[in-house]
């Protein structure tokens, strides 16, 4: 990024932003950005930071200061309209390290990080890190929220349906996991296709006959099935 724009950019961002955002200027790569830009098909701006570096930069920062949980929301959409990818990363973690504060509403704004900007990298840390602890959280929300997210044409809601799961374990519905695969089995788009595949990967863990079961009973496309049995043969 260009000195000049960055101190400009500095200026107009919220005062929580401004320390974080010096520490990842500091610790770009240029090389490092070039390559992570390509691998995500240009889609994004990168500062180049080593995930084990800017994980631990954040979590020390998080650590020392957290603003006001009224104020969240405003940083998560500043920090989602700035250019390099490493913000939306900080962005998610900062809602997860919130999480006691977390309300019903709090699915609004993991929504705004599902639908915006989307791509597999911040949809699938949203997985682990938002839809999977919220519903844990709040599980009268399920069927209303993820029957939505199931039934609509974003597909990245559609799978954020299909994974929000991936971490229960025996806690896992699998009435509600069959029926929002089965709505997807003919989908054409590989990120569908392959999360029905890493979800079924993932509960195989806990119960590969129900998982060997399904993927016998079901059609399935072969990269799904092939995702699904992985991890049992």
């Amino acid at each position: 990024m260009d000195f000049a724009f960055f101190i400009l950019l500095y200026s107009l961002m919220h005062v929580y932003i401004q320390p974080i955002a010096k520490q990842f200027l500091q610790n770009a790569h240029a090389e490092n950005a070039a390559g992570a830009k390509a691998y995500m098909r240009n889609q994004f701006e990168y500062f180049g930071i080593k995930a084990a570096t800017r994980q631990s930069i954040s979590k020390d920062y998080m650590k020392a200061e957290l603003p006001a949980f009224t104020e969240l929301e405003i940083i998560v959409k500043e920090l989602w309209q700035l250019p390099e990818r490493e913000y939306q990363y900080f962005a998610i973690d900062l809602i997860a390290v919130m999480k006691k504060h977390w309300t019903t509403d709090t699915v609004v704004l993991i929504e705004f990080v599902l639908i915006n900007k989307s791509w597999w990298d911040t949809v699938d840390h949203a997985a682990s890190d938002l839809t999977g602890p919220y519903f844990k959280l709040f599980p009268q929300q399920i069927n209303k929220i993820t029957g939505n997210w199931n039934r609509s044409a974003n597909f990245w809601l559609q799978r954020s349906s299909i994974m929000f799961q991936k971490k229960y374990k025996k806690e896992t519905d699998t009435v509600l996991l069959h029926k929002y695969i089965l709505r997807h089995t003919h989908s054409k788009e590989f990120f569908i296709q392959k999360a029905i595949g890493w979800a079924l990967r993932e509960y195989s863990k806990t119960d590969p006959i129900w998982v060997k079961k399904f993927v016998k009973q079901n059609k399935l496309a072969p990269l799904s099935k092939r995702e699904a049995l992985k991890r049992i043969g």
